[in-house]
């Protein structure tokens, strides 16, 4: 389903574009990377070694699926099952092999053994694993920005990228921390359970954190050049947005889009930008006749609902099944579907898009799908204004 808007924000004739990159080089900074659709140079995508099924604690079990929640409230900090990785790890080498097939350079993080426990002086808890980079970092520009996640589990997530960003320091990209968070138990309400349905117009939504400090994970943003648009969730508070609004400063915008979900964590299986002047939505989780004024002249593109997921792997995922709008740009036109979904891939081509479809159904317990697993860290383009 489409809602045609009367023009498009930017008619992408009229975009500035960048000269064309040297032989055998790249005509953008190192890193580069202002939107979720100019064309893909390089990515960082996920690891599953060391991948480790995340500790038991109120920000895991609420925001997972019922079954996948009952299950890792018993297996909590103990490695996933071999056959389980394996089924993963060859639909992830098989989306890999269709980046670097589309000339992207594919980066890596560091193998590190999350099932190692570790203590602060408040808590202890053992490690998850590094299969979605999305979750802990925002790139704006030339600038790597590292959010301050709420899951204890992941505290330490990001010795897996040292290596990768102080590459990318020294080579002139900006890299950036938000503030270390605490996470003392003042941040989450201990005694939160799931809502029986969204609270009515007004009324507040209860989250598994509070406003105690700023905690963010930055797949709760979605990028369109100026204009940033966000998610308040279980894992992303408004202390959170406010420290990040200020940081990028009076050139950017932060929009909010209210969730509808009950469970609701990261933008990108709600609201995801596809192109200039596009963006597809998922009508379960987002109010589609009220979104922020600055896309008012967007195309609203509904996505359809998801084909049904067979397996096992589906059924223990740790994702909803509307991850299937959570797709990879590699460029305003071509975009990686997972081959589980042939209406949202016909819906695409009728949209004018060239879908590439990629298995990736086994990666759902690893917590995501194409955009989580991803960071892409140089896209071919400039800052522009879409809104």
């Amino acid at each position: 389903m489409l809602i045609q808007s009367d023009h498009l924000a930017q008619d992408t004739a009229t975009r500035s574009e960048p000269d064309e990159p040297q032989a055998g080089r790249s005509s953008v900074p190192v890193v580069n990377s202002w939107n979720e659709w100019d064309p893909l140079e390089e990515v960082i995508v996920g690891r599953l070694e060391g991948a480790t099924i995340p500790s038991d604690h109120v920000t895991v079990t609420f925001n997972l699926p019922p079954l996948a929640a009952k299950l890792y409230r018993f297996v909590g900090g103990y490695r996933y099952p071999g056959w389980m990785k394996k089924l993963a790890q060859k639909e992830l080498d098989g989306f890999i092999a269709i980046l670097e097939g589309e000339g992207v350079k594919v980066r890596r993080p560091d193998i590190v053994d999350f099932k190692r426990k570790f203590r602060t002086p408040a808590w202890s808890s053992r490690g998850f694993c590094t299969a979605c980079p999305r979750d802990g970092y925002l790139v704006v520009g030339d600038e790597i920005i590292e959010s301050p996640m709420c899951w204890r589990t992941r505290y330490f997530e990001g010795d897996a990228y040292r290596s990768l960003f102080k590459e990318y320091f020294l080579a002139g990209a900006r890299w950036t921390s938000a503030p270390r968070p605490q996470l003392l138990d003042d941040l989450y309400h201990h005694d939160y359970r799931i809502p029986a349905e969204i609270p009515k117009a007004g009324e507040p939504m209860r989250y598994t954190i509070n406003e105690w400090e700023p905690v963010f994970d930055a797949a709760d943003f979605v990028r369109c050049g100026r204009d940033l648009f966000v998610t308040i969730s279980n894992v992303t508070n408004r202390f959170g947005v406010e420290w990040l609004r200020r940081h990028l400063g009076e050139g950017f915008r932060i929009h909010e889009i209210p969730s509808l979900c009950k469970q609701p964590m990261h933008i990108d299986s709600t609201f995801m930008p596809l192109a200039p002047g596009k963006v597809l939505v998922n009508p379960d989780y987002c109010d589609v006749e009220n979104l922020p004024a600055a896309l008012k002249h967007w195309d609203v593109l509904v996505a359809p609902r998801p084909d049904p997921q067979e397996g096992i792997m589906a059924k223990i995922s740790m994702c909803s099944p509307w991850t299937s709008i959570n797709v990879l740009s590699i460029s305003p036109t071509k975009v990686v579907v997972d081959a589980s979904q042939p209406t949202l891939i016909k819906a695409l081509k009728d949209w004018g898009f060239d879908p590439i479809p990629c298995p990736f159904l086994a990666y759902g317990p690893f917590g995501g799908a194409f955009h989580c697993a991803t960071l892409d860290t140089r896209r071919r383009g400039t800052l522009e204004s879409y809104c």
